[in-house]
């Protein structure tokens, strides 16, 4: 065992290691400090035509880490695990290959392509029925049917595979179908249960395959369009988040997890009725707990409600999930304010982790947050023009609350060496 030192010799290097130790403990703090007012100032974003800062290692993270198995483990999280992140990791390689000339988009195509076969294979398959209708059901065939159409987005018009060409069409058919003779406008994704956010992707995959081939869906799109009118949440007037899978009514109060994906869509399918869901979600969902923020939160304001798979916990609240996705909803929309603001946010509460090859947030320890992540900051209208921009709900000085508290916990280890100092010298 080993004895303390004692004497004053012994109490001299005592106090010098714990001076050191203060100090050093101050540094580390003041550094963390000042990293993360760096994150929160530094654009997280590039609006719809530049290269998000940082998208490209996350994607080389993901695909290391889907090559690892991280769509297992997804799976064993939540019933569409393995699914999402393929799909949003497919999205994503859209989304940057679009920025680049067309003879620049090989990588994207490839890592696309890898996704979408995966979606296809049985274990993308697995948790569906194919004795849904359509076979699979609508958020299997709705998601595979986008990715696809992102592709085909990707080749010059005069050199598109047929192959690939030829299975839009075929799906793209077979979703209008059974949407065309379904009394609701909600599809059902599983046996008995039905959630308008998969209706409305596999919607705004037909208005795409409406853009890239000879046009055949309206029709299907303005039927759609008005059932979904009919049948608002009464609490919001927002689309709602569960329905009744026979007649479309809701069973369950708008929620911000699929809200937040509603509002990347939706702008592909109606720009006009888009805007003005938008606004209802912004002013009812979008909030600043305890000052700080922007978040948004699961339920309405006034409104608690239970968390679950999807919405994670609820601090406040306040769905992380949700707040994440609303990034790519605010940026589609043309909210820029909101768009920066969450991700500014997102760098300095996700604890990104930085190496010259990769980027992961909350140190990489879930894969699919990172994949919705980069799926939200390259987010752009693959069919609409670029809308104008909503009044700003946003003020410039967001950062300011959050920088203040940064400067408050950089200094205050430093606080007592002065105070300290104080009372030597009144003593002597």
């Amino acid at each position: 065992m080993v004895e303390p030192p004692s004497g004053p010799s012994g109490r001299r290097r005592t106090a010098r290691w714990a001076r050191w130790a203060r100090r050093s403990l101050a540094v580390v703090i003041g550094l963390c400090a000042l990293a993360g007012a760096v994150r929160l100032v530094v654009p997280a974003t590039a609006g719809t035509t530049g290269e998000p800062p940082g998208v490209s290692r996350q994607l080389a993270f993901l695909r290391s880490a889907l090559d690892g198995g991280a769509g297992d483990e997804a799976q064993r999280l939540f019933p569409e695990g393995y699914f999402f992140l393929h799909a949003l990791y497919g999205l994503a390689w859209v989304e940057l290959g679009a920025r680049e000339p067309a003879g620049g988009r090989s990588a994207a195509l490839r890592e696309a392509r890898w996704a979408l076969e995966r979606l296809e294979s049985p274990s993308g398959r697995a948790p569906f029925s194919p004795d849904l209708v359509p076979p699979y059901g609508v958020f299997h065939r709705g998601w595979t049917n986008w990715l696809r159409g992102g592709v085909l987005s990707l080749q010059p018009a005069g050199r598109r595979d047929p192959a690939e060409s030829r299975r839009f069409a075929d799906d793209s058919a077979a979703l209008a179908e059974a949407f065309d003779a379904s009394a609701s406008p909600y599809l059902a994704a599983y046996p008995g249960q039905a959630w308008p956010v998969d209706s409305t992707v596999a919607m705004a995959s037909l208005r795409l395959h409406d853009t890239l081939l000879p046009p055949r869906f309206a029709g299907t799109a303005e039927r759609w369009l008005a059932g979904v009118r009919g049948r608002l949440d009464p609490r919001t007037g927002l689309i709602p988040h569960r329905v009744d899978p026979g007649t479309g009514e809701p069973a369950e109060v708008a929620r911000g997890t699929s809200q937040s994906i509603v509002h990347r869509f939706l702008p592909d399918i109606d720009p006009a009725f888009a805007a003005e869901q938008y606004l209802r979600f912004r002013d009812r969902y979008v909030t600043f707990p305890l000052g700080l923020g922007p978040a948004v939160r699961e339920y309405p304001e006034g409104m608690d409600g239970p968390a679950d798979v999807d919405s994670g916990p609820l601090p406040l609240g306040v769905s992380l999930s949700a707040t994440a996705v609303t990034l790519g909803a605010a940026q589609v929309h043309g909210d820029a304010p909101l768009a920066g603001a969450l991700a500014g946010y997102g760098e300095l509460a996700g604890l990104p982790v930085d190496t010259p090859w990769t980027k992961r947030y909350a140190f990489g320890l879930l894969p699919v947050g990172d994949a919705f992540l980069a799926w939200s900051k390259t987010a752009r209208p693959w069919v609409a023009r670029p809308p104008d921009p909503p009044p700003a709900s946003v003020s410039r000085w967001w950062r300011v609350p959050l920088l203040s508290i940064l400067v408050a916990a950089g200094v205050a280890p430093w606080l007592p060496a002065p105070v300290r100092l104080h009372r030597r010298r009144r003593t002597r």
